[in-house]
Parts: C-alpha cells; structure tokens; sequence
C-alpha cells in the first residue's frame, strides 16, 4: 500500500529495518535500480522524499548500497561520496570496473611515433593517436600479438605505459643537460622519457628504494637506449644528503591506488583510515626531501613535480599544501591541456587558492587511470618559520565560501525541517534532533576558526535555543544559514588530518 501510494507522486519510499532484514542478498540488477531510485530522490529532495525522512537516511542507504553493489568498504566508499556528486560518483565506480584501454608511449631515442604506428599496424595492431595532448602516446584497442613480445618491443621503440603517467615527464619538462632526480623511478616508463626529453645529454638519477624492482629499471632503460641515466637504490628520505642541487626532482609517490582499483581490485577492502594516513605522512616526508634535493638558483629548473595514482585529498592536496605550509614554493600551471583542476575548497576544508594549478584525472572523465599532479617552483634554500607558517595559515586560502555539495543538502534540509516544524509532523523530533546534532557538529568544527567572544555567544544561542523544539529548529536554521553565508572558514592544518 505504501508503495503503491507513492507511485501516484513518484516518491521513493525508504525499506524499513524490518524489510532491509528480510530482504536478504538483494539481486544486483534490483540493487542497482534502487542506486538509480536513491540518486534521483536526492537531486529533488523536497519533492520525492518520504514525509518525515531526512536526508541522512537517504544518504546512509545509498551509502550502503553501493559498498554491497560495488564491494567496497565503508571508510573508502565515504571518501568517494565526499569528493563527486552521486551521478558522477556512481559514473566512476562503473569506469573502475573495466580496464583502461592499452596504452604505449613512442621512444623518441629510436624512433618517430609515425614509424611505430605504421609497423604496427602492418602487424595487425588496431591503434590510434592518445590525443592532441601528447606527440608519443598511442592507445591500442586490439592486437593479435603480445604487445610485450614484438620485434619493435624488444627493439626499445616503444614502453608500454599508462596514458596518465606522461603528464608527470610533460609537467617536469627537463631541458637538455640539466641534472634531474627520479625519485622513485622504477620499473622505468617515466625515466626513459626523462631521458628522451633531455636528448640523452645531462645526468639523470633514476632512484628506487626497492633493490628488485631496480632490476626491472635497470633492464628498461637498457632496452630504451637511455645512456645519460645513474640507477641507485636508497630511500627516498636519503636526498638530499645522498646528492642534491638538483635542477628538476619528479616525485611518483607510493600512494594507496584509489585510482587504478581496475588494475588492483583488493584496493575495495584493503584500504582504511589508519594506511591512508600512515601513507600521507610518507608522502609529506619524501615531497619535502625533494624540495629540500632541488636547487632554487638554478637558471633553468628549481622545480619539483609530485604525482600519485590516488584520488583521495589526504594524499594529493592535503600533501601539497603541508609542502607549501613548510617550504618556500609555489605552485605553478602543469603546463598541460588536459584533466580537471585540483580542489581549493571540498566540503568543510580549504586550501591555497593557487592549488587549482594541480591537475585531476578520473577513469570516466579521461578514460586514463585516476590521477594526480601538482607542479613546484623552489623559491628559496631556506626552511619557513614558525612565524612564517602561521602567515601562510592565515593568508588569502581561506574563501568564506561554504562547502560544496553537502552543504546545499544541509541548506535544504534545513528548510525542510523547518516546514516540518510548522506543519506540526509526527515525527518533528527526529529531524530537531539531527538538526541539533550537526549544529553542535558544526560549532565543533568552527571552534578552532572563532574566538572566544564568538564562542560564548554562540554557545549562548544554543542554550537559549533549547526552551521551544519548533522556535529552537527555526532559530537554528537561521543561524546557520548566517553562518554559512558570513563566516570565514580558516584552512584546517594537515597534520590534523
């Protein structure tokens, strides 16, 4: 009766605990119609909703749905729903599913893209330019021989290697006889282009800290031609101590691969809070050992570019702007026509507004695996201050502007809670009492960002606040909405991550 009520109006009508217990292993396809169903209720909420269901309960059952229907884990699923709006998101979890087409990067030491393609294609191979962004990429969409095995492979003509992974070489653009740092260089695709790029003149350090994979480094550089590169294995913490002053550092960090999970498909379980953050602050480590490896007095580098495979803030971001906070650097533009920018707001956080020069790139935008690029410029020898970065904390990264899409939900909610006020609801209580919940949630948050005065007072309001329910929510509601408009939101130090 419930639902055919709710056909009349096309309102989606949440299971009950009682039906969400009884309806066991749900088909896939039914799964995947109420994802659709959900998405839909979401983007018009006041119109489709349930009476006296919140937005939270809408969003918990999404939540849910897509970790069964995709098989990932709560922790991941919940950074995902944070970054992309649900159809987006949705289009992503589809794109992760399939590999990415096969991509390979012409070898400029031996030969002209033109030449591969034709010598290929004579063999059978069904291929196609990657794009106007790049003069060596080719993606092949089938072949009826191993791409590994051919003469023109084992010649060095060609390295097989994923699209995304030319922007790093392209962003760092070494110049012909500089010193250039591979920080972590193997199995070697970004190395040999390095090298292709610098004509093969220069000194290029291609370092890894595993000893086996040097192996596989040492043996692709080999079959590429590449004769102006030094293998060595040593942390990358080592530099600059090891050997520094160097006029470009590429950094591909080891990162948890959210964006190559079609590649790795146990990154769906395996990825928690506790690695994520114990892998950020490497990452934080080995970016600054970088800096300090690269010469700011350089006439023709003091760059340093860092790249993940990841597409999670903690990792990307958040990484940058700790660098910015610590060193003397700036970002600067890639230099690259392709990807989306980089985040400088997402939800409750805020960043530099300069971190729109970082480049994004998704599996269902680029048809590339998920990553991330932010190019450096080394301004000066010298370590900031604490003073120093306490002027950057409070510098022009904070917009004032409120949160991306969850606080248009929150706005909307609120509004609708307040017209549940008024009409007087059975279940006014609940949505009071959410409502109380994210405006004690909200005051947490902005504890750090207000002073003391401001403190008081609001604590003041709240207090007040709570002798009527339906007075209460309606003061809230407009104090938040204040607050959302008004307020300057500082940026949140990395470290409290």
């Amino acid at each position: 009766e419930r639902q055919e009520a709710a056909k009349k109006v096309q309102t989606f009508i949440l299971p009950t605990e009682e039906e969400l217990e009884e309806e066991g292993i749900l088909a896939p396809a039914d799964r995947n119609e109420r994802i659709k169903s959900v998405i839909a209720t979401l983007a018009d909420f006041k119109t489709l909703r349930e009476e006296g269901r919140n937005r939270k309960e809408y969003r918990n059952l999404l939540m849910s749905d897509l970790c069964k229907y995709y098989e990932y884990n709560e922790f991941l699923m919940l950074q995902l729903m944070d970054l992309f709006p649900y159809g987006e998101l949705v289009d992503l979890l589809d794109a992760q599913e399939n590999r990415r087409p096969v991509t390979i990067r012409a070898n400029s030491l031996k030969t002209r893209r033109r030449d591969l393609a034709q010598a290929l294609i004579n063999r059978g191979v069904n291929l196609d330019p990657i794009g106007k962004w790049s003069k060596v990429g080719l993606v092949v969409y089938n072949t009826p021989v191993p791409l590994g095995a051919t003469p023109e492979y084992l010649a060095g003509h060609y390295m097989l290697q994923g699209g995304s992974s030319f922007v790093p070489v392209m962003a760092l653009a070494p110049k012909p006889g500089e010193r250039v740092l591979d920080m972590c260089a193997a199995p070697g695709g970004k190395s040999a282009y390095l090298a292709a790029l610098m004509k093969n003149t220069g000194m290029l350090l291609s370092n890894d800290a595993s000893k086996e994979r040097t192996k596989a480094l040492t043996a692709n550089l080999h079959r590429l031609g590449v004769h102006n590169a030094i293998v060595c294995n040593y942390d990358g913490l080592a530099f600059p101590k090891v050997m520094g002053n160097f006029d470009r550092v590429l950094l591909d960090a080891p990162c948890t691969g959210t964006g190559v999970v079609s590649k790795d498909s146990s990154v769906k379980q395996s990825k928690d809070e506790a690695e994520v953050l114990k892998i950020a602050e490497v990452q934080k480590r080995l970016l600054l050992a970088a800096i300090d490896a690269t010469d700011h007095s350089s006439k023709t580098g003091g760059f340093i570019v860092y790249s993940t495979c990841s597409v999670l803030v903690a990792e990307n971001e958040w990484v940058v702007d700790y660098a910015l906070k610590k060193r003397h650097v700036k970002l600067v533009p890639l230099g690259v026509d392709i990807g989306k920018d980089g985040f400088s707001r997402i939800n409750k956080y805020r960043f530099d507004s300069s971190m729109s020069n970082t480049k994004r790139f998704y599996p269902h935008t680029h048809n590339m695996d998920g990553f991330f690029v932010a190019k450096l410029q080394k301004l000066s020898a010298t370590i900031k201050t604490p003073k120093e970065e306490q002027i950057y904390k409070s510098g022009d990264n904070s917009d004032g502007e409120s949160s991306d899409h969850e606080a248009e939900e929150e706005i909307e909610e609120e509004k609708e809670l307040e017209e549940e006020e008024k009409l007087g609801e059975e279940k006014e209580s609940e949505p009071a009492d959410d409502m109380t919940e994210e405006m004690e949630t909200n005051d947490n948050q902005n504890s750090c960002q207000t002073d003391s005065i401001e403190n008081s007072a609001e604590l003041t309001e709240v207090t007040k606040s709570k002798k009527s329910k339906s007075e209460g929510a309606a003061k809230k509601v407009k104090s938040k909405s204040k607050k959302l408009k008004s307020k300057k939101v500082e940026s949140v130090p990395v470290e409290g991550v």
